[in-house]
């Protein structure tokens, strides 16, 4: 999985671009997936391991890195 693909849950269908990646100290992966807003409504981001997800054929959207100097920001906490 690329950050930046897009991708598929391949149990819900959930279809987005992966946007973070998580590592956990058992092993298991698990991405981001941002889908695209529906009628101009925010769809929230999910998590999903990364052996549900299929990797689509697109493009991948890579952007600009203007914070040459450290993080964007902190994570979010939930």
């Amino acid at each position: 999985m690329q950050l930046g693909a897009t991708t598929k849950d391949k149990i819900t269908g959930y279809e987005g671009i992966i946007t973070g990646k998580c590592s956990y100290i058992t092993g298991c992966d698990q991405y981001l997936i941002q889908p695209k807003t529906k009628e101009g409504a925010w769809v929230e981001a999910k998590w999903f391991d990364e052996n549900r997800l299929e990797q689509l054929d697109s493009e991948i959207i890579v952007l600009d890195d203007d914070h040459k100097d450290g993080p964007c920001g902190a994570a979010p906490i939930k």
